[in-house]
């Protein structure tokens, strides 16, 4: 995928808000047909796997948390683990969520996905959440599943809420450069 086909995919995550760590669905994100019919059209260079992992990364994104997983549960590997640990995390199954994670073992896009939340956990002066989500500095997905469900019962408007969405919207964006960069 060259960097304008990228472009142009990213595009589709562009939306007023990021997800909502749960189900909730979101106004402003686009249909379930209107996400396919969009990436029907800027997917048909890449394999079919990685097609379907691009594929539900985005309905997720979108809200379309069904969708995803019936896609995500097809995926063999770290990439659809991951996957289907977002969804149920999202869902909220958390425990489920922590099973999928535990399958992903440590991915590729842990050292980066570490690096962003530091810098964007840095930037929000938010050093407390920053030693919990990244202890010794690395990315632990399950610790995030357990911070996202202790965050479940807080208002949409905390601050800790606001800034697990702005975490979970980087993981999305990490993700989707991964899949992406991976067919090259």
């Amino acid at each position: 995928m060259n960097q304008n086909e990228f472009d142009d995919l990213r595009k589709l995550i562009v939306t007023p808000e990021p997800p909502a760590l749960g189900p909730q669905r979101r106004p402003h994100t686009d249909s379930l047909e209107a996400v396919n019919q969009k990436l029907d059209s800027q997917l048909g260079s890449l394999s079919a796997r990685r097609q379907e992992a691009i594929r539900s990364a985005i309905l997720l994104w979108h809200d379309h948390l069904e969708a995803s997983h019936t896609i995500s549960q097809n995926i063999p590997g770290a990439d659809g683990s991951f996957l289907h640990g977002i969804m149920h995390r999202r869902e909220p199954d958390y425990g489920n969520s922590r099973y999928w994670f535990r399958q992903v073992g440590k991915h590729a896009i842990f050292p980066a996905l570490a690096q962003r939340v530091a810098n964007f956990l840095k930037s929000k002066n938010a050093p407390a959440l920053e030693s919990r989500l990244l202890p010794g500095g690395e990315w632990n997905a399950c610790v995030f599943v357990d911070v996202c469900e202790e965050t479940a019962e807080l208002a949409h408007t905390h601050l800790q809420y606001q800034l697990l969405r702005g975490v979970q919207a980087i993981e999305f964006e990490v993700l989707l450069e991964y899949l992406c960069a991976k067919e090259k």
